[in-house]
């Protein structure tokens, strides 16, 4: 089914590149939302790290997965 896949992470996060990477090597859509624009997704999902991933309004990942995890995870292996 469709997966509304959302990548939550700061301005400055040093991963959230790479997540993004990952995720286009893998085929799967998604959108960034800096923490600094969006307070209430942080207040909604409880979030302290960066970054986070967010499928179907879920907080999947909190902090940086493996490659492997997101393939694990997307059913991409």
């Amino acid at each position: 089914g469709f997966m509304n896949v959302k990548i939550i992470a700061t301005r400055s996060c040093s991963h959230c590149s790479g997540l993004q990477h990952e995720l286009k090597e893998i085929g799967i859509p998604f959108e960034v939302l800096f923490i600094e624009e969006h307070p209430d997704v942080v207040v909604a999902h409880g979030i302290r790290h960066s970054p986070n991933l967010i499928v179907n309004e879920e907080v999947v990942f909190r902090g940086q997965p493996t490659l492997s995890e997101l393939r694990q995870f997307f059913n991409k292996e």
